[in-house]
């Protein structure tokens, strides 16, 4: 039996890593078709829903890296594991991974604070959510250990597809409702206005007395035939 003790870390570190790429996928997903007109009943019960898959993704994220704290072969230190470009192994992964990371972290937190944010600031900061989410999908598929693997490309094409369709979606239907309005050419001349000429003077042109108000016509002077 394979002795586990010496890898046991890096095992856990691999496994929440894997664990925070479904969890996020998920949460973005979800929020994304709450976005929409899809799921408009049991909105309460989707956002407890939505709030526990960022808040379990929060988690593994960070079990994902502090357990690598404890690898025998990488040794990272906590600068490592926690800035960007500091470490020196495959530091272009390692850094996306880290600030996709704490984006998320951060922008799941802030859902505690929009209050103080201000809930227009936060719904326009929580749009970012989706570009750390596609940073750490980065971040696996360059880095981890099972990115070559058939079954850990099924799985992440299995919850990353729907996520990057809705997302698709919504950046589509945005720009659509942000599309300018046409308008004239600079130097086209308006075509002529239709006019409109008076209800008096369209019946005195008719003949028709009856449109005539009282007053339009003049009547002194006029002699009266008896």
């Amino acid at each position: 039996m394979t002795n586990l003790t010496p890898h046991l870390f890096w095992i856990t570190s691999r496994a929440a890593g894997f664990a925070a790429l479904v969890l996020a996928s998920l949460a973005v997903s979800l929020g994304l078709l709450m976005s929409t007109k899809l799921l408009k009943r049991r909105r309460s019960d989707l956002i407890s829903f939505h709030e526990i898959l960022s808040l379990s993704t929060i988690v593994a994220i960070v079990v994902h890296a502090v357990t690598l704290l404890g690898d025998a072969y990488l040794h990272p230190s906590v600068a490592d594991i926690s800035l960007p470009f500091v470490s020196s192994y495959k530091t272009a992964w390692m850094s996306i991974g880290i600030v996709g990371g704490w984006s998320l972290v951060l922008l799941g937190v802030s859902y505690y604070f929009r209050a103080r944010i201000g809930v227009a600031r936060w719904r326009k900061l929580h749009r970012f959510t989706a570009l750390a989410w596609l940073a750490g999908l980065v971040h696996a598929l360059g880095m981890g250990t099972d990115a070559g693997q058939l079954w850990f490309l099924a799985m992440v094409a299995l919850v990353a597809i729907p996520g990057l369709a809705l997302l698709a979606v919504r950046l589509l239907g945005a720009s659509g409702a942000n599309a300018p309005v046409s308008t004239p050419h600079r130097g086209a001349r308006p075509g002529p206005s239709p006019v409109r000429r008076p209800a008096a003077a369209s019946s005195a042109i008719r003949g028709d007395l009856r449109g005539i108000s009282a007053g339009a016509v003049p009547t002194r002077g006029v002699p009266v035939r008896s």
